[in-house]
Parts: C-alpha cells; structure tokens; sequence
C-alpha cells in the first residue's frame, strides 16, 4: 500500500512505540527519513530518478559548462547532449550529437585553447556540478544532460514521493534500522541489541527482490530482458 507523510509517520511510531507528538521523535524524524531515503537511492539504481533537462546552452568560445538544476539536481551525469543547428530551441527540434566521455588532462592535450572552435566530442567532468568539453563551442548549442537526481524529500509540505508510492516496505524497514539508534537499540548493552538487525535483515530482503524488479524495468534482467529470473530455465530467455 502506497504512504502518504501521515501515513508513514503513524506506522513509523507505532513500531517503534512513542506517541506521533512526542517531541524528541519529531527531532529525529527528518533525520530518520534522510537515512532510509538516500540509502535507498544509493542501494537501488531507480529508473525513475533519470531525467532529460535542456534547460542549458553552451557559451561561445567557452569550454565550461554548469550542469542545469530545472529538473532537480544531477548526483551521477550519465549522457551530454550538444544539439546541433544553435538555433534550435528543443532537443527533438535539432540532431543531438552525444560526447564522449574523457578525462580533463586529453581535453586539455588536445583542446589548450578556443582555436578550433566548433561543435564539441568529448566532455570531462571538474567537479559534482561542473564539465569542460572540447572542442571549445563556437556557438551557443542547447545541452540535454541525462542523468540521476535526487527527488525531494518526503515531508509535510511533499506528502507523496517514488519511495513512499512504490517502495514503501522497503522504505519503513530502511527507516526502522535508522529508528533503533533513536531507541538506542544498536549495540550489546541495550534493551533490544537484535532490533536493528533484524530490521536490517529484512530491509536486504526486500532491496533483493527491489533490485530484480528495477532490471526489468530496464530491460537489464536475465538474457538482458524484462523477464523475472526462472531457475529452471536452460538457457535464459530472452
């Protein structure tokens, strides 16, 4: 059953039994959520958090260029886009030309200066947020950057997210391994020293059964198919 924020919040408090007001629960809570959430993101490489944004254009003469946010923000840059005439004001409404990916040392070797402008090959990544390409651009092409971003958070004011509608088991058992700290049930001298393990236990489970449903969604299951795995059959489908 999909979450809402009121929704988790009341399962949340009644497996780890404190009242849904009590006020050192409610510091915790963003805390509790933040955990389950990017651990999930990371654990789980979701199709759902892949985003087109051609929201940016390249600047003449001017090899760097800062990855857009309209569309959140990039956390792993997996294609760059330069369309191509400069004209063009969609990515479909021109050819997309994909760059390469290289190291910032060839771009610099081969590409030292503006000389040469024209629509660039390669790009090379500078920092979370920033890329050099080459050849420098000699004009302003629109950029499509596909990649990963982070969804908002689940809170109050964002009461539904991708992991409160389609992950919520595996989202409450992230959340309750984070939650027994805040019972201070992690260790040996504790009330309950098997609570977070056997949260975590069951949390494993389920991102095992998450991660094979997630392959098929991207045709990159068995016999690189959207078919679930059978052990019995000889050879794989595909």
């Amino acid at each position: 059953m999909a979450l809402t924020y009121s929704q988790y919040v009341t399962s949340l408090a009644n497996l780890i039994v404190v009242p849904e007001a009590d006020a050192n629960f409610q510091v915790d809570l963003p805390n509790i959520i933040d955990d389950a959430e990017l651990r999930i993101y990371r654990d789980l490489d979701l199709l759902n958090t892949v985003v087109r944004d051609a929201s940016s254009t390249l600047t003449t003469g001017t090899r760097t260029f800062s990855l857009p946010s309209a569309s959140g923000t990039f956390v792993v840059t997996e294609q760059i886009n330069v369309i191509t005439p400069s004209s063009a004001t969609t990515a479909d409404g021109g050819t997309r030309n994909s760059l390469v990916p290289a190291s910032k040392e060839v771009l610099d070797m081969l590409w030292p200066s503006s000389t040469g402008s024209t629509v660039p090959q390669y790009f090379a990544p500078v920092t979370q947020e920033t890329f050099i390409v080459g050849p420098w651009p000699d004009a302003a092409y629109p950029v499509e950057v596909v990649g990963t971003i982070r969804p908002l958070t689940l809170s109050s004011t964002n009461v539904t997210t991708l992991l409160s509608a389609y992950f919520p088991d595996l989202f409450v058992a992230a959340s309750m391994v984070r939650a027994s700290g805040f019972l201070q049930n992690y260790g040996q001298a504790v009330d309950d020293p098997k609570q977070a393990v056997t949260w975590e236990v069951h949390y494993q489970s389920l991102l095992a059964n998450a991660n094979v449903e997630e392959a098929r969604k991207k045709f990159t299951s068995y016999g690189w198919s959207s078919k679930e795995p059978s052990p019995l059959a000889t050879p794989p489908g595909t």
